[in-house]
């Protein structure tokens, strides 16, 4: 099975890489495309999934953009590293809950470079450090093509989150990597990456 992986280094706007994940699903679709894992990060943007509602919106000001992925209201920023995919699970494992623990155990590796203690809540989809979401999963499946991604908080702007109730959660109930350790890691792409490819091995 042959997969494609991206790293950005610089910025990249929302919609480029909406548009450019939804042309790869129906490439992948018609066998006609990689599977493609994609590393990068968003300016400020605020997203909606199929499940946010506009009282989750605190300040009126911001704008929403809407998105066809699972959940609620969440935010992308400069600091924010982002794992899109498109993945073919009619050639893997037909199991999206073994898709999603992947992806869990993606994040609480990684973040065990950290030295942070981090844990999967079955109520609230997301990865959790004590009480406060730093990981946010969103998934949707076409025809057995599971994609858009996965959000880690690194080091971006937590006060954007004031805005919103983020995910449905109160706004001071989210944190990050800058937060919780003050340990540095260089390469983080390269060891994420590394992190989930190896896991992609059991989808």
């Amino acid at each position: 099975m042959t997969l494609q992986v991206k790293i950005s280094k610089k910025l990249v706007e929302y919609k480029t890489a909406f548009s450019y994940l939804k042309k790869r699903v129906e490439l992948v679709k018609k066998s006609n495309g990689k599977e493609l894992v994609w590393i990068l990060e968003h300016p400020v943007i605020y997203t909606g999934g199929i499940r946010s509602k506009d009282g989750e919106i605190l300040d009126k000001k911001i704008k929403i953009t809407k998105t066809n992925r699972g959940g609620k209201i969440t935010l992308h920023a400069p600091g924010q590293k982002i794992v899109y995919f498109v993945l073919n699970l009619n050639k893997r494992k037909k199991n999206i809950k073994n898709l999603v623990k992947q992806i869990e155990l993606t994040i609480i590796d990684f973040l065990k470079l950290y030295k942070i203690k981090s844990h999967a809540d079955k109520k609230n989809i997301g990865i959790w450090v004590k009480d406060k979401k730093i990981a946010a999963i969103g998934i949707r499946i076409s025809s057995w093509i599971a994609y858009h991604g996965f959000s880690i908080n690194m080091r971006n702007d937590l006060n954007l989150y004031k805005k919103i109730i983020p995910c449905g959660l109160s706004n001071d109930k989210v944190t990050s990597i800058k937060n919780e350790s003050v340990i540095h890691i260089s390469s983080v792409e390269t060891k994420l990456r590394d992190i989930f490819l190896k896991n992609l091995k059991n989808i």
